[in-house]
């Protein structure tokens, strides 16, 4: 039998992105019964109740769960909480899955049930170029941290699935990270200093539409630097040791 999955789903203030989400999970070639949608509204100004009840005859299960602003990682531990899915499927709303996505993340579970498995990212907002620049970024990461197959060490937590024991066991994201910086990262360290391991597939392939203006890139950027400091701050405090940058080719090639 095929895995159930819950799909988790953070959201603020972004109702047709969401709409597009939403529509693309609904399209995904898997037994509907065997998996459920959570969305998690982090606050938005407008109430997302509309977006999310319009899919709820082409869902067989779909949630909606409300919170006061206090950023994604809260709302992914939230929704979480209310999964009833074996597997944790997190996405964003601005994300595009492929039909077969699901039913990738299956195969690659059916081989390595307890890992970690993270799918591909692509960018559809060719013409923009801040958001371009902002995919290039995170390519260039995976690249430098995931050269080597079997020493895998980075994914974004907009295309991860693992089991929801394992992700309970070791605490969930850390609100420490209020804002989508570094978050990812900490947990990452946090789920291999466990000796978990990581997988890429490539296959369960999801298209990102983040649209960026000059501004929002920037103030991505910053919050970026701000989530790597306090992830490199939590880091040397649990090793007992200084903190650390990485060699300084990895700056030179950023």
């Amino acid at each position: 039998m095929l895995p159930f999955f819950s799909i988790i789903v953070p959201t603020f203030n972004r109702p047709l992105p969401l709409a597009h989400c939403l529509q693309s999970l609904a399209r995904l070639d898997y037994p509907r019964h065997r998996f459920e949608v959570i969305v998690v509204d982090d606050g938005s100004e407008s109430p997302t109740e509309a977006v999310v009840s319009s899919f709820s005859n082409r869902l067989n299960i779909i949630t909606l769960i409300t919170q006061p602003h206090s950023g994604p990682v809260t709302a992914r531990n939230k929704g979480a909480a209310h999964a009833k899915g074996e597997l944790l499927a997190f996405t964003d709303d601005d994300c595009i899955p492929i039909p077969n996505w699901l039913k990738a993340l299956a195969m690659r579970f059916a081989e390595t049930p307890d890992d970690m498995i993270c799918g591909r990212i692509l960018n559809v907002l060719l013409e923009n170029l801040y958001s371009a620049a902002s995919h290039f970024l995170i390519e260039y990461l995976y690249s430098y941290y995931n050269a080597k197959s079997d020493q895998v060490r980075f994914f974004t937590s907009n295309n991860l699935a693992l089991t929801a024991d394992r992700f309970h066991s070791i605490g969930g994201f850390n609100t420490l990270f209020p804002h989508a910086a570094a978050e990812d990262r900490e947990f990452c360290e946090r789920w291999l200093r466990h000796g978990f391991r990581m997988t890429y597939a490539p296959e369960a392939l999801i298209y990102h539409a983040h649209r960026l203006t000059l501004h929002s890139f920037c103030r991505q950027q910053f919050n970026y630097g701000r989530g790597a400091f306090r992830f490199h701050q939590l880091r040397a405090r649990r090793r007992l040791d200084h903190f650390r940058l990485e060699p300084f080719s990895f700056y030179v090639n950023i």
